[in-house]
């Protein structure tokens, strides 16, 4: 938390966040969606492995999350019909699971959403309270360094 906090611009701190997610959760691949109202779409601020991910609010699992609000695991993207399997195909990458925790602003909209992909053996309830703990943690962050900016 330290060194993020030392970070004077968001691309600084993003891929630290990435790292650390990764790191705790032993998971593959990390992105950071943000939540864009006016287009109605969700867009990666970092995606592992991928330039930019681009879908419409209400496409996929990420777009599952802003709409329930609240995290989401799917340890097996097969038997999904929210997993947006076009993203694999342009990106050459196979996801297998994935969970995925809503990014809270301060006024509790949902800002964007923290998305993990890859972990061996899939992800579990633990999983789950890191995500909601972590993405609570960086909604700050990332609002701190907006207002900084």
């Amino acid at each position: 938390g330290r060194e993020l906090l030392n970070k004077k611009s968001l691309p600084e701190g993003l891929p630290l966040i990435s790292k650390y997610v990764k790191d705790v959760s032993g998971a593959d691949r990390c992105s950071i969606f943000i939540n864009d109202t006016q287009k109605q779409e969700l867009w990666t601020t970092i995606a592992d492995g991928i330039d930019k991910i681009v879908v419409s609010s209400d496409e996929g699992i990420v777009g599952r999350v802003l709409k329930e609000k609240k995290p989401i695991v799917v340890n097996d993207v097969s038997l999904s019909p929210d997993f947006l399997s076009k993203i694999d195909l342009e990106s050459g990458y196979k996801t297998t699971n994935i969970i995925a925790s809503p990014i809270f602003d301060s006024t509790r909209e949902v800002a964007g959403v923290l998305e993990v992909l890859n972990k061996e053996g899939g992800f579990d309830d633990d999983d789950i309270k890191f995500m909601v703990f972590f993405s609570n943690y960086i909604s700050g962050v990332l609002e701190l360094v907006n207002v900084y900016k």
